[in-house]
């Protein structure tokens, strides 16, 4: 039997919105550390919590982000989030005050969270079910592939242009995927009736316990995201850190052209277990790079862009199937709540790397900082085979 189509335009349509609302995210994303320390003397400490407000604020508003995909239709706030997303990178070049910039990152977290809800959601909706996997797969991969990108050009334009230029290049990206996104045709779907007090409104209760394994996951995300680069630096690896970020796309672009197909078989947990085994070897590795640049500069060298790689290949197999999961737990009717679930723990664990990433490099180093995210990795392996998976396979719907 003929598979059915997947690259429909709509779903092409709502690849590039996604690819270009990430250049925009990950194109600052490296530079914002310098930008509070040149511009406002920020120190660690303060960056990593100025930086932590976007987090929080997208954390806050997707579970109700997630409820109202759920109980209206879906394009009108998709659009309105995006919209939103899009201004405040002109918003920051008004923000010449620490205070200002703050009121700006909290808006930004709030229209990134529902403007991601509602993306992951719309393009489950318009792809087919039987190349779901598939499909959040290649979705997954814009994001990675603004990864490679996004970063690489900022770091690039850092100190070769203005901060207010910067910015001006990640509104442009956000405006051309703002138009793309208007162009998305997805199905109309029936307001539902929900009870007016129930926790399910805004949370996939059932997904509770697959998000304390992602949350434990994500905190050594967030730290290398945000802080990779002032590490390299600090401990005197002469690389471009740009790469970084490519090399763990290059690693997530490659396993997702067949992870999702293994979801698609059925083999969920099994390909989330897998990826563990690589995740934590790369963090032990970077922590153990502050040790290997001291006897060996160019052996440290090959391994900054060697564990990127296994980090991308790792986290690019798990990413479809943890989504796909969320997915297989919840009711049709309840597909934005699983989606506001799985992107929620990550956020909650993405802030929690961020702010205590720049707590403990200020009280003890960097490298503590992949060391102790190495072992967290452990934890949340561990617990997602011993409970996760027995508990997914109980209570899946699909």
């Amino acid at each position: 039997m003929a598979k059915e189509k997947l690259f429909t335009k709509s779903y092409c349509c709502i690849l590039g919105a996604n690819f270009l609302l990430y250049v925009g995210f990950w194109l600052l994303l490296p530079v914002l550390p310098f930008y509070l320390k040149e511009e406002f003397s920020c120190t660690e400490l303060i960056i990593g919590t100025v930086l932590c407000c976007y987090t929080i604020s997208s954390l806050c508003i997707r579970p109700f982000s997630g409820y109202l995909l759920d109980a209206f239709q879906r394009k009108p706030l998709y659009i309105f989030a995006y919209f939103i997303f899009c201004s405040i990178f002109a918003g920051y070049i008004a923000a010449g005050t620490i205070t200002l910039f703050i009121i700006c990152r909290v808006v930004h977290g709030l229209a990134f969270g529902t403007v991601t809800v509602g993306g992951n959601t719309i393009v489950v909706d318009i792809m087919p079910s039987s190349r779901r996997g598939e499909g959040l797969g290649y979705y997954g991969l814009t994001n990675n592939t603004a990864m490679s990108i996004g970063p690489m050009i900022g770091l690039f334009l850092h100190g070769r242009i203005s901060y207010d230029q910067i910015f001006l290049v990640a509104f442009s990206c956000t405006l051309a995927g703002f138009i793309l996104a208007n162009m998305v045709k997805c199905p109309k779907k029936p307001q539902i009736k929900r009870p007016p007090i129930s926790l399910d409104r805004f949370i996939l209760v059932k997904g509770i316990p697959a998000s304390i394994a992602l949350l434990l996951l994500s905190i050594p995300y967030g730290a290398t995201t945000n802080y990779v680069a002032v590490y390299a630096k600090e401990i005197g690896i002469p690389v471009e850190t740009g790469f970084f970020f490519t090399c763990m796309a290059i690693g997530m672009g490659v396993s997702r052209m067949f992870s999702g197909k293994w979801v698609d078989k059925g083999y969920v947990c099994k390909v989330i277990s897998q990826g563990f085994y690589l995740i934590i070897t790369a963090f032990a590795l970077l922590s153990s790079c502050a040790l290997l640049v001291k006897w060996n500069t160019d052996a440290c060298s090959a391994l900054f862009f060697i564990i990127p790689l296994m980090l991308g290949v790792g986290f690019g197999i798990m990413f479809p199937a943890y989504n796909t999961l969320y997915v297989n737990l919840a009711p049709n009717n309840q597909r934005a709540t699983a989606t506001s679930t799985y992107l929620t723990a990550w956020d909650v664990g993405s802030g929690i790397g961020i702010f205590t990433g720049g707590l403990i490099a200020e009280l003890l180093s960097f490298d503590k900082v992949y060391l102790f995210g190495a072992i967290l990795c452990v934890i949340s392996m561990i617990y997602f085979n011993a409970r996760v998976a027995p508990h997914y396979e109980a209570n899946k719907v699909r």
